[in-house]
């Protein structure tokens, strides 16, 4: 992805694909320490919130009978869903929590690329 830079050179893009993808492959690849869980489910629901309105507005410019619109919006659909699930009880409920979380952001990260060709 081409970052859009400002004077002082900071990025500016309000999507950073590159951290976000690593945050879920910090999730679904390693096993993060039990007491960086919450930290990494709480930044993947962070990704997706900021995800979420990106990837709707891109399949907003797209034909409203176009497949990639359509399969873009669903995803943001189960996106919201996944952002009210609870935060689990127990170590496997929370580690299942973070990595639907992370798969989805995963999902979101693919349709931003696709819908904005990068």
């Amino acid at each position: 992805m081409n970052a859009t830079r400002d004077e002082t050179g900071s990025n500016t893009d309000p999507v950073d694909i590159e951290t976000m993808r690593a945050t879920v492959r910090r999730t679904l690849t390693e096993a993060p320490p039990t007491g960086q869980l919450d930290t990494l489910a709480l930044t993947l629901r962070g990704h997706i919130e900021l995800l979420v309105p990106e990837v709707e507005a891109a399949a907003g410019r797209q034909p409203r009978d176009s497949v990639p619109r359509y399969c873009a919006l669903a995803c943001v659909s189960e996106a919201r869903r996944k952002l009210r699930i609870g935060d689990g009880s127990t170590l496997p409920a929370r580690v299942a929590v973070a990595q639907k979380l992370a798969r989805s952001a995963n999902a979101l990260c693919d349709h931003y690329q696709n819908l904005n060709g990068s």
